[in-house]
């Protein structure tokens, strides 16, 4: 009934869509199981994509030939930088998503990849042979043979949903959990754990009433994630905030008895940067409101998410504090807010390829992994689909650097120091944030897709020199070009900058803070001139490389001295046991890791640095 595929993805959320395309992108012929083709692609929680540190995530996958950027700008409502503020190593792309056009795009760029195929139903099982994945089991008892399995079960092994005192099984509202896979795996030695999320209430939009609350529009123009040629955004739509008060708080705490958080009924640990507000009015105790985004869920549709209303406390208590906020006095609700809890596996269990070290051609991705969020989904799953492809080719893996990617950062913390609590991106966890920027992940990515030879990576590397060509090019102009001090005085007095009292370069005067290259070009026409040849987003590019030039070369050199760790390799049967200079610890940890490299090893938590001399000792360095 089937032939037998190269990758045989189960789970057809973030992680699960993105890693179907990977390895059909890579000429593999892929299986897509899912439970539900109504759902792929589904926003189970907000409707946004990217974010702080989960912004920079999108435009890596989309530098990589992924499909998440490119679906957001189809199907975005709102588009907002986030962190304009600050420096641009911050600056994070954020846009709110029309939730069922996201999950209607996402099916049609699927299925008309030609080497991808669809099943619907439950998978209840691996098929293993000799100690590797080569299919899965479905709940009809079918038996589909594959290369390698890819694992994207987000929130359905053994889901249970929690409503106050109210649970039942579910891997999502409305569905079914998944059953099996769990028990199979424990069974073949892995370790398991539970963990918990939770979503907010969803309201009528025609019953809030907008002029109570504070506006926020989207960026004006918007911008957008995707380094292809997706359409502009027009017509955004509006998102709005408002506060809870402290009459909010008590109505809550009236519910705190039946919480099955507080009462004991959830036993997994929920994201510490995403809390429920009950769990918020718990711990900040001493705050006397908390600040709730009301995004619109599509442009066809009156459903609105609250955002930083996540709860499982009663319907009954959500609905009153609900109606107790500032605009939502006459609030309808369509559905309550509700927890999840469900399987994990720590990821302390995989290697740096995502593939597991029990099982070889078995991968995990997304939230099986203790991560919570679409992006963190979104970039294994294209991580995961890419190595399980190249493993079915004879390739070598692909395994993205600390210094090259958020994604290396991501995979390197779970693989290495794993998680007891959803994992979460921020800026603050890369060392090397001014690197990675989310203005430059196309120059970063692309061109390693284009080694790899996915899919559609060759007209984006040509976009990529050109880009190159374009930022040396507005490099060489200000470093060559000079002002005259009547030219420019007038606009540095405006910015309260220092006037100039002969001519400069214009390079030497960008360098100071309070100027900006579009400032400039305002009063100096042929700089204008000049500059209406290249693309905005090169010309950003080209000044932020001008005004954090040092900064830059500072962190490429920290890169090049972690790089010597990073390229002393260890063998994968290595006796760490029988090194006595070790601590107990670090045996024990580097023993169940398994690090490839030095590097790997010295960010594994229990290994010291006088544990890495005594490694570097041992392999006469």
């Amino acid at each position: 009934m089937f032939p037998k595929y190269d990758v045989i993805v189960v789970g057809a959320g973030h992680a699960g869509c993105e890693a179907a395309v990977a390895a059909a992108n890579l000429g593999c012929k892929v299986l897509l199981a899912t439970m539900n083709m109504q759902t792929i692609g589904q926003m189970s929680c907000n409707p946004a994509m990217g974010g702080v540190a989960k912004g920079q995530i999108v435009r890596e996958v989309d530098a990589l030939c992924g499909y998440s950027g490119i679906i957001t700008d189809h199907t975005a409502v709102q588009f907002r930088m986030l962190n304009r503020s600050k420096g641009p190593a911050m600056w994070s792309p954020r846009a709110q998503s029309d939730r069922m056009q996201f999950a209607i795009k996402w099916r049609q760029m699927l299925e008309a990849h030609p080497n991808i195929d669809f099943w619907q139903e439950m998978v209840g099982g691996l098929l293993i042979k000799d100690g590797r994945a080569c299919g899965v089991r479905t709940s009809m008892g079918l038996e589909i043979e594959s290369e390698t399995v890819v694992l994207t079960n987000g929130t359905f092994l053994n889901g249970i949903i929690h409503i106050g005192e109210k649970q039942f099984g579910g891997g999502r509202a409305g569905e079914s959990a998944a059953r099996g896979i769990t028990e199979q795996l424990v069974g073949l030695g892995f370790e398991a754990g539970r963990m918990k999320t939770g979503t907010p209430p969803r309201l009528d939009g025609r019953s809030l009433d907008y002029s109570k609350m504070e506006i926020q529009d989207g960026d004006n123009p918007p911008g957008k994630f995707s380094y292809t040629d997706t359409p502009p955004l027009k017509n955004q739509l509006c998102c709005w905030s408002t506060y809870t008060n402290q009459k909010v708080h008590d109505t809550l705490r009236t519910g705190f008895d039946k919480s099955p958080m507080f009462n004991g009924r959830i036993q997994g640990i929920g994201p510490r940067y995403c809390p429920s507000i009950e769990d918020k009015i718990d711990r900040f105790s001493d705050k006397d409101r908390h600040q709730l985004f009301v995004e619109p869920e599509g442009r066809d549709t009156v459903e609105i998410y609250i955002n930083g209303f996540s709860s499982s406390l009663p319907e009954d208590v959500q609905y009153k504090a609900l109606r107790l906020v500032p605009g939502l006095e006459n609030a309808k609700m369509f559905r309550p807010g509700y927890a999840i809890e469900y399987d994990y596996f720590p990821p302390t269990q995989l290697q740096t390829t995502l593939e597991t070290n029990l099982v070889k051609n078995l991968f995990f991705a997304g939230q099986i992994n203790g991560t919570t969020g679409y992006e963190e989904a979104a970039c294994q799953g294209l991580m995961a689909g890419l190595n399980a492809a190249l493993s079915v080719k004879n390739e070598a893996p692909l395994v993205l650097k600390r210094s090259e990617a958020y994604i290396g950062v991501l995979i390197d913390d779970l693989v290495n120091k794993g998680t007891e609590e959803p994992y979460r991106m921020f800026t603050s966890r890369a060392e090397y944030r001014i690197l990675l920027r989310q203005d430059n992940a196309d120059l970063r990515l692309t061109p390693i897709a284009h080694r790899l030879g996915l899919q559609g990576a060759a007209p984006r590397m040509e976009r990529v020199q050109a880009k190159n060509r374009a930022v040396a090019e507005i490099d060489a102009f200000f470093r060559n070009a000079s002002v005259n001090p009547d030219e420019l005085n007038a606009y540095l007095q405006s910015v309260d900058s220092a006037l100039i009292g002969q001519k400069t370069k214009l390079h030497n005067i960008l360098l100071r803070p309070q100027v900006d290259i579009p400032g400039m070009a305002k009063v100096l026409p042929e700089l204008a001139r000049f500059l209406s040849a290249y693309e905005p987003e090169f010309v950003e590019m080209a000044e932020i490389n001008i005004k954090y030039d040092g900064y830059i070369k500072k962190e490429e050199e920290m890169v090049s001295r972690m790089t010597r760790l990073e390229d002393l390799q260890l063998n994968a049967d290595f006796d760490y046991a029988s090194i006595h200079g070790l601590s107990i610890e670090a045996r024990q940890k580097l023993a169940h890791t398994r690090p490839r490299t030095i590097g790997q090893a010295s960010r594994i938590s229990g290994v010291n640095p006088a544990d890495v001399s005594v490694l570097l000792v041992h392999l006469g360095r």
